[in-house]
């Protein structure tokens, strides 16, 4: 699942991923655009439901690629992302696109 805010930054959006608990890894790194496809530099936390979460400031208006690693060797798609492309590699990647919905 994938949740925006707005920041408190003008032109930010808090942007939250989250993935399952019952997802089993030892850790989960995000990895994308935002971070230059690092591998290790976002990993993931678990809250105390078990729910894998991570939070990131992004670029209001822009989009992002992203993929999830999980246990530095399996990677994943997220397909409730707002969009997805295939990539160079024969895969997808996801799309954020860092954007507030207006309320409904």
């Amino acid at each position: 699942m994938i949740r925006k805010r707005l920041s408190s930054k003008p032109d930010k959006v808090i942007v939250t991923f989250e993935i399952p608990g019952s997802v089993w890894a030892e850790r989960i790194n995000l990895v994308g655009d935002f971070n230059h496809w690092n591998v290790q530099s976002l990993p993931f936390q678990q809250d105390r439901a078990g729910t894998w979460i991570i939070e990131l400031e992004l670029e209001a208006g822009c989009a992002y690629r992203f993929r999830y690693l999980f246990d530095g060797e399996h990677w994943r798609d997220d397909w409730h992302a707002d969009n997805y492309i295939p990539n160079p590699y024969g895969g997808y990647d996801s799309i954020v696109v860092a954007v507030v919905p207006p309320e409904a």
